[in-house]
């Protein structure tokens, strides 16, 4: 696993909600060997996550080893925070703009599980892991065709000469549902195409079907 250097003696200035408050001392020598301890142990599969995180409490409250760790992640968490305020704007906005694509993955996933308010309601956890499995079958599946003919119209733009500018390609998103309809009859026929065709775009001036 390497060497881990023993970090120094880590004095906290905010009380850490404990008595007495003012500086206090969050960290001991015998802290850093039994956290070492529990890392070796779960990365050689001697013991079980699950196994460690009970051990990590005590009736409902965190062990001192369990405090230990929490405060050796708040180090990391502090960090990350002071580098994504005094770091670049392009930095935020990169992590912005992963936020967005998840958000968007998600709000598709609500409008394919419309059934039922989207809430599951298995009992068993198979159940509940079928379904779930199903969601992000079908999500998938969406996700893919919506890419590929998201590449098409751009491709048939960019034939005609319609000028596609980079900056507006990079805000396309996959996750896109206003062409999903998930009421009515659903119909699993497969289009007469060869492998490797798509179906042709439709034609933007001419009359929508659903209209007429």
């Amino acid at each position: 696993m390497g060497t881990v250097a023993r970090p120094a003696r880590i004095i906290c200035g905010w009380g850490c909600g404990m008595p007495g408050g003012g500086r206090l001392e969050c960290w001991s020598s015998r802290n850093w060997e039994d956290i070492l301890r529990v890392v070796a142990s779960i990365y050689t599969g001697t013991v079980r996550a699950y196994d460690v995180v009970t051990m990590l409490q005590r009736d409902g409250h965190p062990t001192a080893l369990g405090e230990a760790i929490a405060m050796y992640g708040r180090i990391f968490k502090s960090l990350h925070i002071l580098a994504y305020i005094d770091t670049d704007e392009s930095y935020r906005r990169d992590i912005k703009g992963i936020r967005n694509l998840q958000e968007g993955r998600h709000a598709l996933a609500r409008k394919i599980c419309h059934g039922r308010k989207g809430e599951l309601y298995h009992r068993y956890e198979r159940g509940l892991e079928n379904q779930l499995g199903a969601l992000g079958l079908v999500l998938n599946c969406v996700v893919l065709w919506t890419t590929v003919y998201l590449d098409a119209a751009v491709r048939h733009l960019r034939a005609q000469g319609y000028p596609v500018r980079e900056e507006d390609m990079a805000r396309l998103s996959p996750f896109v549902s206003r062409h999903l309809g998930v009421h009515g009859t659903y119909s699993f026929v497969l289009p007469d195409l060869a492998p490797g065709v798509i179906r042709e775009l439709r034609d933007p001036d001419a009359a929508n079907e659903d209209d007429e």
